[in-house]
């Protein structure tokens, strides 16, 4: 085989979901880890529901996920004259027939067969007849009446399908219109696909495919099965297990190097290895770890990866994608070195974007607004002398207000009022944020700074009095 050549052909009837993700994940790594090309194929012959909303929204998700292709999009609506020379072709060396039996002739065929205990199945009646292109003729694929097909499958390995129980199926709807196992195979073969990784919900169509590549007199390609992601519960994965589109994950704070990482896993394994960047994924990923038996889809291993992804990450590379979510809570900010700053504060404590957005509020606000019961609790007339002390003496430090700098001031403010450390440190803290919880103290402050401490715990003393 010469270059791996590889496809994702979503059809635009809604939002590119985590099956359909996973799908243009496994061929677009193959084809980056053989230095090959990816193709992307929009399959909208269905236009009674295909919306140019979905294609935007499946582009839009697969440049996110950063799932990019070498050719394409192409558009199946676009190619009716490719599928009608092949499909000519087909009938003219005799591969095809046109047929006139009307739909209910047909399902009188099906309802005789079946009580005679038979596959119900088109019986060949206009296979021999020699009909002309009429106007309610459709086009048949004429199928060996003995015999096997074999399926070869790099996931399921070899499936044989009795020729005998698959029927002259429709290649080519009276409209003109191309059946979709006839789309595909000449789209395939025209764009010189050869390695196909898709669901093995698609395997029932493989011998029919496999039968017009045979007609046609192309090379099969290499196909590959795998099976479809599950819930929890063992049941087909649907909303109610999490599965959402993609575009709403992005939106929950995922970052797409964490969901790429985890539905890779959900389908493929190198060894005991859970965490993959990237680049190591295209380096280590290959077709004979495909698994066999369905992933089993899990959100709170979702969220662990997705944690370990922040917490990898440089601040410079998360504050871009923190941006959105910090506009959401109508905080305008840049990706500067003071986001930067509060970004490090946060990763080790954050599950999502949405979490470190949250959590980062308290950084941006000009006034804070105390809890009540953080308030009744640090925040009493008899404090105020104390953050008073504080402020007074992280005034003094000047330039340098590092952790040592701090820890020094503590210290003196400990050793003057006889204070443990967790008595200054909460009020304070909830004069900084205005809650009990934060990221470390130290670290905290010097991603604020010094101007903003300061001011901040000298506010909270006035509350302090206030309250007597």
């Amino acid at each position: 085989m010469d270059t791996i050549i590889t496809r994702f052909p979503p059809s635009p009837t809604g939002y590119l979901h985590i099956g359909g993700a996973r799908t243009a994940l496994f061929n677009w790594l193959w084809a980056r880890k053989n230095a090959g090309r990816f193709v992307l194929r929009i399959e909208d012959t269905d236009e009674a529901r295909s919306t140019k909303a979905s294609v935007d929204a499946i582009l839009e998700s697969m440049q996110w996920l950063g799932i990019d292709w070498d050719d394409g999009p192409y558009f199946q609506t676009r190619r009716h004259d490719i599928y009608s020379e092949h499909i000519d072709r087909l009938v003219e060396q005799g591969h095809a027939y046109y047929c006139d039996c009307t739909p209910e002739a047909v399902d009188a065929m099906r309802e005789e067969a079946k009580a005679k205990g038979l596959k119900p199945m088109y019986n060949g009646k206009c296979r021999n007849r020699g009909l002309k292109k009429g106007e309610n003729t459709v086009v048949r694929l004429k199928t060996p009446d003995t015999g096997v097909t074999i399926v070869d499958d790099i996931v399921k390995g070899s499936t044989a399908f009795q020729n005998a129980e698959i029927d002259d199926f429709i290649i080519q709807r009276s409209s003109g219109m191309a059946m979709y196992n006839l789309a595909v195979v000449v789209d395939d073969m025209t764009m010189g696909i050869n390695t196909i990784i898709r669901g093995d919900d698609h395997l029932v169509n493989t011998p029919k495919q496999i039968l017009i590549y045979q007609a046609l007199g192309a090379p099969l390609p290499v196909f590959g099965h795998v099976p479809m992601v599950l819930g929890s519960d063992k049941a087909r994965l649907s909303k109610r297990h999490g599965a959402m589109s993609v575009g709403e994950y992005k939106k929950m704070g995922f970052l797409a190097d964490a969901l790429i990482n985890y539905l890779v896993r959900l389908g493929w394994s190198h060894g005991d290895q859970e965490f993959f960047e990237r680049q190591e994924l295209i380096e280590k990923f290959d077709l004979e770890h495909l698994g066999r038996s369905a992933g089993m889809f899990d959100m709170d291993k979702l969220y662990a990866l997705n944690a370990k992804h922040i917490q990898k990450k440089k601040p410079i590379e998360l504050g871009d994608d923190l941006l959105p979510h910090l506009a959401d809570l109508g905080i305008g900010a840049q990706n500067d070195a003071f986001t930067q700053g509060v970004i490090e504060t946060l990763q080790p404590r954050s599950k999502t974007l949405v979490e470190m957005a949250q959590g980062a509020a308290f950084y941006y606000k000009d006034d804070i607004e105390f809890e009540a019961k953080a308030a009744k609790k640090f925040l009493k007339p008899e404090t105020q002398d104390l953050l008073n002390k504080c402020a007074d003496a992280f005034d003094s430090l000047g330039d340098d207000f590092s952790q040592a700098a701090q820890e020094e001031v503590f210290k003196q403010i400990m050793e003057q009022t006889g204070l443990g450390f967790g008595k200054i440190a909460q009020p304070l803290r909830v004069a900084v944020t205005g809650t009990t919880v934060s990221p470390g103290i130290f670290e905290m402050f010097i991603a604020l700074g010094k101007e903003k401490t300061v001011q901040r715990i000298r506010k909270a003393a006035q509350f302090c009095a206030a309250q007597g």
